[in-house]
């Protein structure tokens, strides 16, 4: 068992130095010309294909690295302590890519994985609506069956990858009159094509540089084949199956720029001087660093205890709104503290401080609010432990 996880720990410490060097390398140079100039990463995306880092979960059979959610979350977290759009570039298309594994027929396995794997076809998860974030089941967007082909009509809207993806896992009522709702939803892969265009990019306070649009449906036509699994009513449950790996993601994101926070302000500490000595050794700013430390090292080990479950095959919803609350909390906590520690240099845009500050608010919100992933917990506490 030693050597398997010594080999575990081995190859996870290769592919994260490959991580490590292309961050260095390709990205910590040009992310603050591209962040303010909310940029999308071209070159930058362009690299992450050669890397494998679409295909990061799909297996090797299918062109892909093969790789558990464990050193997935190590890489999103390596990724997001440089600059946490990236990972939610890969990661949307990732969380499409899952729904796919988990639950398509062979036939979509062997079409569209491949595909997703090289980074060939990109894109992501199309749920949220104008009208409908939180509460999916009051999706509004409809598929109706004409043939051999579905006709969709709606908007969504906050879509990640909208404006350079080109494929959406895209759940939509295929029977609005269902009861209860979520029998009549249904997920399908939507390729870009007549029918399908995309509205105005959303401007964004944080997460610059990736594209977030609206995703406008107007008698779109889509071969039956492309329904997820084949078969309708199963939409929302292969959504959420899904958000389990995206909560994970969001909650290594979280670690990432918590961790972020923490660096810089380590090493601002020691060198910032106020009367008289480093104000590192004043105890205000050491009890703001060992609560920053403290948040980060928690926040990892229950993104580790999520990611493990996930690997296992255990339901993990519990574990990984656990993991998304209190990672994404940290975040939000320590780039504040980071300010205050920073100062004046922490509120200029010169730096990367007011980035984090700018950025951490996303991961409460996306991937499910964190009010909703504390239902999530204290449901599945109660369902896990009958009285």
């Amino acid at each position: 068992m030693d050597t398997v996880d010594d080999a575990r720990e081995e190859t996870d410490r290769l592919i994260l130095d490959t991580i490590e060097n292309f961050l260095a390398r390709d990205v910590k140079p040009y992310v603050h010309a591209l962040e303010h100039a909310d940029e999308y990463p071209h070159e930058i995306v362009a690299r992450m294909k050669e890397l494998g880092l679409f295909g990061a979960i799909i297996p090797a059979e299918y062109g892909g690295l093969g790789l558990g959610a464990t050193t997935y979350a190590k890489i999103v977290e390596t990724v997001s302590a440089v600059w946490m759009s990236l990972s939610g570039i890969f990661n949307s298309h990732l969380i499409m890519s899952a729904a796919v594994l988990r639950f398509g027929t062979d036939e979509q396995k062997r079409t569209y994985l491949p595909k997703f794997a090289m980074g060939e076809i990109r894109g992501g998860l199309a749920l949220t609506e104008p009208n409908c974030g939180t509460d999916l089941q009051a999706i509004r967007m409809t598929a109706k069956r004409d043939g051999d082909h579905y006709v969709i009509n709606g908007t969504k809207t906050w879509i990640s990858n909208g404006i350079f993806g080109s494929c959406f896992a895209l759940l939509v009522k295929t029977d609005p009159g269902a009861k209860p709702r979520h029998r009549g939803m249904s997920l399908f892969l939507a390729l870009k094509g007549p029918g399908f265009t995309v509205g105005r990019k959303l401007e964004k306070l944080g997460y610059k540089g990736i594209d977030s649009a609206e995703l406008i449906f107007d008698d779109y036509r889509i071969p039956a084949d492309r329904l997820i699994g084949g078969a309708e009513g199963s939409g929302l449950r292969h959504a959420l199956g899904g958000l389990e790996l995206g909560r994970i993601n969001v909650a290594a994101r979280g670690v990432g720029v918590a961790k972020a926070a923490l660096d810089a302000s380590v090493k601002y500490a020691q060198i910032r001087e106020t009367f008289g000595k480093p104000i590192g050794q004043h105890q205000s700013i050491q009890i703001k660093l060992a609560d920053m430390a403290t948040r980060v090292e928690a926040a990892r080990l229950l993104v580790r205890s999520a990611a493990q479950a996930y690997d296992k095959g255990e339901r993990c919803d519990m574990e990984a709104g656990m993991a998304k609350l209190f990672a994404s909390e940290a975040a939000v906590e320590n780039s504040l503290e980071a300010m205050r520690i920073h100062g004046a240099y922490g509120y200029s845009t010169e730096f990367d401080i007011e980035r984090y500050y700018r950025d951490a608010p996303l991961l409460a919100i996306g991937e499910g609010t964190n009010e909703l992933q504390r239902l999530i917990i204290a449901r599945q506490l109660i369902e896990r432990n009958p009285a």
